[in-house]
């Protein structure tokens, strides 16, 4: 494996070591998975457009995961159990899909 050496500024050492600690790995670890997106493979045909989609989808994926990981910490659950029931939700009024055309209010004047 080849070595890279790379100088910066302080503030964008901090920065870096920052966002690698966020996502728990080193500043060089987090350099070399830039590199390896930055140029693709030998023999991969996938040019900037596919890499740029695949960046973004790390991102959302990233941010899905804090979400959940969010909602465990603060003990939010997504359970059907924490639902409300349909009479809860709705009151006491009928939708018109349960109700039928022949209670539909007439229109005709």
């Amino acid at each position: 494996m080849r070595k890279i050496t790379v100088s910066v500024d302080e503030e964008t050492h901090r920065r870096a070591r920052a966002r690698a600690a966020e996502l728990d790995m080193s500043v060089p670890v987090l350099m070399h998975e830039f590199l390896k997106r930055l140029v693709p493979r030998a023999g991969r045909s996938e040019g900037p457009e596919y890499q740029a989609r695949e960046s973004a989808l790390d991102r959302r994926c990233r941010l899905f995961k804090a979400v959940f990981v969010d909602f465990d910490a603060r003990g939010v659950g997504l359970r059907m159990a924490d639902n409300l029931p349909r009479e809860a939700l709705y009151g006491s009024a009928v939708t018109h899909s349960d109700a039928g055309p022949a209670s539909l209010p007439n229109t005709d004047s």
